[in-house]
């Protein structure tokens, strides 16, 4: 009887040991975001429920401007990062990146200016503030820019204010005349007077967001790794489509912001989430020849080395096989 008890506790010491270790080993990951708010809840909401841990993985958001992610991405000071626009220009010039989720895909963008400015048009000669030249909120303020007959950076002085807050921070200052927000920033300036030009919700552009972009090299040395995090992060965007209170949550924490206005940041951007991390092939299409006829690369690569979502696609199908839902 006593070899028994000395043997099942010899067995449970190796158990809690081969537990212990695992947990000590799980592999550090590093994502480049330019923010925390609901762009990359799908990131947040998975760390914040433990799902990336479930994958054997510690992960930590780098904080720092889209450009930055980009430069920490493709020096491999990163093996991830979330931003799309910022990536596009070097996708289109040949850079061995690719995009495999998205969490979005409209812009979660708001053109607000002074009160004294009425319109798009009335910008010519102000100072527009954008988190970095080629972000994803520089480039669709180009699109809409051009449709009111001015050219970014020829008519309208364009500034890099690097992340959202300081973007957000020149606006209130006067430091600029306009500036190119994002959640919470939009309610904060609505509230504090100044004018909403353009909600990009409502506009015609196709803009992915909370993306899953990496390094070629990755994704072909290890694949298995890829696909632990893109299942961590699905589950992630399905726990954020699905589980409004405890997102809700997330941002309250992730932003410092009272419930109120994280509901309503919420509820505003919801519909413009995406179902799976995929993104439909017209949408693609859409978006890449737009890129092209903007950004008119020498050679550009073929849609599919930007954009694969075949892995997104395959997580998605194992869990709705079995059944998987988020819980509250």
């Amino acid at each position: 009887m006593f070899h028994t008890v000395r043997l099942a506790i010899v067995i449970f010491a190796l158990l809690l040991c081969g537990a212990t270790g695992r947990a000590a080993e799980a592999t550090r990951i590093r994502v480049g975001v330019p923010t925390l708010n609901m762009v990359v809840i799908a990131f947040t909401a998975g760390k914040e429920n433990g799902y990336y841990r479930e994958e054997g993985l510690d992960v930590d958001f780098v904080w720092m401007s889209a450009p930055m992610a980009l430069q920490a991405l493709i020096g491999g000071s990163v093996e991830f990062t979330t931003v799309t626009g910022s990536a596009m220009p070097a996708m289109l010039a040949g850079a061995p990146l690719v995009n495999i989720f998205s969490s979005y895909q409209r812009p979660m963008y708001w053109l607000f200016s002074k009160p004294e400015i009425n319109s798009v048009r009335e910008l010519k000669g102000r100072k527009v503030g954008v988190s970095g030249i080629g972000s994803g909120p520089a480039t669709v303020l180009a699109e809409v820019l051009k449709k009111n007959g001015l050219e970014g950076g020829r008519d309208v002085p364009l500034l890099a204010l690097g992340r959202m807050p300081d973007a957000a921070a020149g606006l209130f200052s006067g430091t600029v005349d306009a500036a190119m927000l994002a959640p919470p920033f939009n309610i904060t300036a609505k509230e504090s007077g100044f004018r909403e030009l353009v909600s990009f919700l409502k506009e015609d552009f196709v803009e992915l967001q909370g993306s899953i972009v990496l390094r070629e090299e990755l994704l072909k040395s290890n694949p298995a790794l890829v696909e632990r995090f893109s299942r961590a992060t699905l589950k992630g965007l399905m726990y954020a489509r699905e589980q409004r209170s405890g997102t809700v949550a997330v941002l309250v924490r992730y932003l410092k912001i009272n419930k109120t206005d994280a509901e309503k940041y919420y509820d505003s951007v919801r519909e413009v989430m995406t179902r799976d991390g995929t993104v439909n092939e017209r949408l693609v299409q859409k978006l890449y020849h737009l890129a092209v006829e903007r950004f008119k690369p020498k050679d550009p690569p073929p849609i599919d080395r930007i954009f694969d979502f075949s892995m997104s696609k395959k997580i998605n199908g194992q869990l709705q096989a079995v059944g998987w839902r988020p819980k509250p």
